[in-house]
């Protein structure tokens, strides 16, 4: 089988286990079987250092290198895995400018001795100092592995999201190009794959004329957008507007799949998946394999793998000859890709051995070395579980300080009930005070309240009601007090003559009808009647799924939130579940999406299209 380099952007490492063919195994050997590669160099893995797991570094057969973001979390990040019985490299990097240093020291690479360094670091002034080196390094974009006939970068360049990231976007596309080319000139071939996040030209996304038309930008201005011009520069055949800038007159490597497919259209390798513009194959090729010219033919083919599933992009993948030639002389591909000694006349001379791993290998971080499978990590914490068990659980007492133990020891018989309790809480064990209390209720309810029983919920109405004040027979006076008055006059019919009584009653009447006119009144709750049948259609209206409107398809709309800052930000609505057209926009009388658009307040749920 020819030796295969494969690239994918798979947007979180455990992401396409969720898509079919992953699904079945969910092992990341599995996966480099399907893709049949011998190199896989993915992209955005979104992890950090804590969040590896032995499945995805202790692979059986595999090494991997991983290249993970200093500070943002889920965020970037590249990783390189090798076939163990195919290929090893000689030495190992991460970075593009050579700031960063090598595990567990404090040397950076670009300071190695000559003999353990890849080399093509940039030099004082061929930067233009707008980025701090370690800044460009310190997201986890690039990882670096020599072999004995070239040196392999596995890249996530920055994307194109805002203005504010302009800078730092160009600043690492700057380094990128000039440690290629410092490569180059030192006599080494070069391959760099990964997601660079450019578009080459019009033929390499869909309907690029039609939106630059629409936005009134030309041809020509959007050709020399600085990263497009800057990668254009670096590649052969690339279109360059305008006279080379300095440093960059010679191009340096081959678009592989353009090599292959110089007028194919179509070959995109990124999809927008809010849109879902797959289907449609409305998206653009900003996924590469590119490589040196004296290795260019070594290349057998190249391509795209549009139809697997399981990320926003596609694998690229490029195959290489068992045999190539070398200084006019044919060598074996597997003595060239492997250090001396290992193969030689197509087979293996001695095994690959622990011995064989580089210091950036994640097999040697701390947590996976020398470790062969996930049972021996239980077996250790289980062994140092049973040592904790065996020892004995300390007390709260010996915890305490010894003069508090004595003067526990010393306290008289006849101590107060208060310093008794005392002692019986400090001789507790310590998981008894460890646990946390529970909250007991308000003590300034009372016994009287307690004993009372609410009259409960009625009606659903009666659940979203505010909770009413107690009822006038509950309470001692009208007033709004709880606490009576301190000067309570004498009952009325001891001190007043009966006329006085009916006047004042009828005054007191007349001012409650004023307080409390039937407007202001509400049923007591034994007065109100519970009618289940519209309590059942009002919990069936505020529970049930709602009922989506249909489209000019007649299918089902999907629901979506806008994201966009605005005055309708947060707000739901309804469209067409149909993916959008090559066209890139919403037909009418067409197999794609159409036109509907419903706000989500705006649909009562009853009616349809």
């Amino acid at each position: 089988m020819p030796f295969r380099i494969t690239t994918w952007n798979v947007n979180g490492i455990r992401n396409p286990f969720g898509y079919q063919p992953w699904r079945e195994k969910r092992t990341f050997q599995a996966m480099f079987e399907i893709l049949e590669a011998d190199i896989v160099v993915m992209q955005e893995t979104k992890i950090q250092r804590k969040d590896l797991r032995d499945d995805m570094v202790l692979v059986p057969g595999w090494d991997v290198f991983f290249s993970l973001p200093k500070h943002k979390k889920g965020y970037s990040g590249v990783a390189i895995y090798t076939r163990n019985s195919t290929c090893a490299p000689i030495r190992a990097e991460e970075g593009v400018t050579g700031v960063l240093t090598t595990p567990r020291s404090t040397t950076r690479y670009r300071d190695l001795p000559p003999e353990q360094r890849i080399g093509g670091y940039p030099r004082p002034g061929q930067l233009d100092g707008a980025i701090d080196e370690s800044m460009l390094d310190s997201e986890g974009r690039c990882v670096i592995l020599e072999f004995p006939a070239f040196v392999l970068l596995g890249v996530y360049c920055p994307a194109n999201r805002d203005e504010s990231r302009d800078e730092f976007r160009l600043g690492f596309l700057q380094a990128l190009d000039v440690r290629i080319r410092n490569l180059a000139a030192e006599g080494k071939q070069v391959i760099l794959m990964g997601d660079l996040n450019i578009i080459r030209s019009e033929a390499d996304s869909t309907n690029v004329i039609e939106a630059l038309r629409k936005d009134g930008i030309s041809l020509e201005d959007w050709i020399s957008a600085p990263a497009r011009r800057l990668f254009n520069q670096l590649i052969f055949e690339g279109v360059v507007i305008g006279q080379r800038d300095e440093g960059r007159e010679m191009p340096v490597l081959w678009d592989l799949c353009r090599c292959f497919h110089p007028g194919r259209e179509g070959m995109n390798t990124c999809w927008d998946t809010k849109r879902n513009t797959r289907p449609a194959n409305n998206g653009s090729r900003i996924d590469y394999v590119l490589c040196t010219d004296g290795i260019k033919n070594w290349f057998s083919f190249s391509n795209i793998q549009e139809g697997l599933m399981g990320s926003d992009h596609c694998p690229v993948f490029a195959t290489l000859a068992d045999r190539v030639m070398v200084k006019e002389e044919e060598r074996d591909l597997l003595e060239l890709i492997n250090p001396p000694g290992v193969f030689h006349d197509q087979h293996r001379v001695r095994a690959w051995e622990q011995k064989d791993l580089l210091p950036l290998s994640a097999r040697l971080i701390p947590e996976f070395d020398r470790r062969q499978s996930i049972r021996d990590m239980f077996t250790k914490k289980a062994a140092s579980t049973d040592a904790r068990v065996k020892s004995p659980a300390p007390t709260e007492t010996a915890s305490i300080g010894p003069e508090f133990r004595d003067g526990m020891s010393k306290a008289p018989n006849d101590m107060s009930s208060s310093t008794a309790a005392t002692q019986l809480i400090l001789k507790r064990p310590a998981g008894a005070l460890s646990r946390p209390l529970k909250r007991s209720k308000s003590s300034s309810v009372s016994a009287e309240s307690k004993s009372k029983g609410s009259p409960g919920q009625q009606t659903l109405q009666g659940f979203f009601k505010p909770k009413g004040s107690e009822s006038q027979q509950d309470k001692p006076s009208i007033m709004g007090s709880g606490q009576p008055s301190k000067n309570l006059s004498p009952p009325l019919e001891s001190t007043t003559s009966p006329s006085k009584q009916q006047q004042l009653a009828a005054q007191s009447s007349g001012t409650a009808s004023e307080n409390f006119s039937p407007k202001n009144t509400k049923p007591e709750a034994s007065e109100m009647v519970f009618d289940p049948i519209q309590a059942k259609e009002s919990w069936s209206r505020l529970l049930s799924k709602r009922v989506a409107p249909r489209c000019e398809h007649h299918e089902p709309c999907i629901s979506l939130t806008t994201k966009k800052p605005g005055v309708n930000c947060g707000r739901s609505f309804y469209i067409c579940p149909r993916p959008l057209g090559p066209s890139g926009e919403k037909e009418k009388g067409s197999e794609w999406r159409c036109g509907t658009f419903i706000w989500s307040s705006d649909w009562n749920g009853s009616s349809s299209l």
